[in-house]
């Protein structure tokens, strides 16, 4: 009786740690702000006033504020934290999105290689590559709007010209926008 209460428990307690494997993970998966409207943080995504003479759906991206907007109309944005370019990676401009990926591949420029050889040749869209949930690629640069791994990031000048938003607010954008929408970079 002694060896089937051991063995008993065992089988318990080896599908608990199963369940609570697994209840951690789906935490992270099924949580319904993971791509939702709401979350609490630092760079919290909200509407805000925005006085411009952009059209809807126009991207402005302040660099040294570190925010993205999303124009709604001439009175108001939907504003993001995203990460911005390091010194010497920043960059100005407009461009047009070009085209829209979600759960992007990356293949690291070979700039970047030159820099970290250490990097991976190639890597499949997915929760560990850098792009995060979606990407905007704009125009026929190396640039991107895209996801982050590294939520950390968001708020900092830590890319190499990117600009890094955080996943759920990156899917947000992309529900949002379309492909031929202005960014203006400043």
């Amino acid at each position: 009786m002694k060896r089937f209460s051991t063995v008993f428990l065992a089988v318990v307690l080896a599908a608990w740690g199963v369940t609570f494997a697994f209840a951690q993970q789906a935490q992270y998966f099924f949580n319904p702000n993971f791509f939702g409207e709401s979350r609490s943080g630092p760079v919290s995504r909200t509407v805000v006033g925005f006085q411009s003479n952009y059209a809807p759906g126009t991207i402005y991206i302040d660099t040294s504020e570190r925010r993205l907007y999303l124009v709604i109309n001439q009175d108001q944005a939907i504003r993001y934290g995203v990460g911005v370019g390091r010194d010497g990676f920043d960059w100005r401009g407009v461009r047009r999105v070009t085209a829209k990926r979600e759960w992007p591949s990356w293949t690291p420029p070979a700039q970047m290689l030159a820099r970290r050889p250490d990097l991976p040749r190639f890597m499949p869209g997915g929760l560990d590559n850098p792009l995060g949930a979606r990407a905007l690629y704009l125009g026929s640069s190396l640039y991107r709007i895209h996801g982050s791994n590294e939520p950390e990031t968001i708020g900092q000048a830590v890319s190499s010209g990117c600009f890094r938003m955080l996943n759920e607010d990156v899917v947000d954008l992309y529900n949002r926008v379309s492909v031929g929408a202005t960014v203006i970079v400043r």
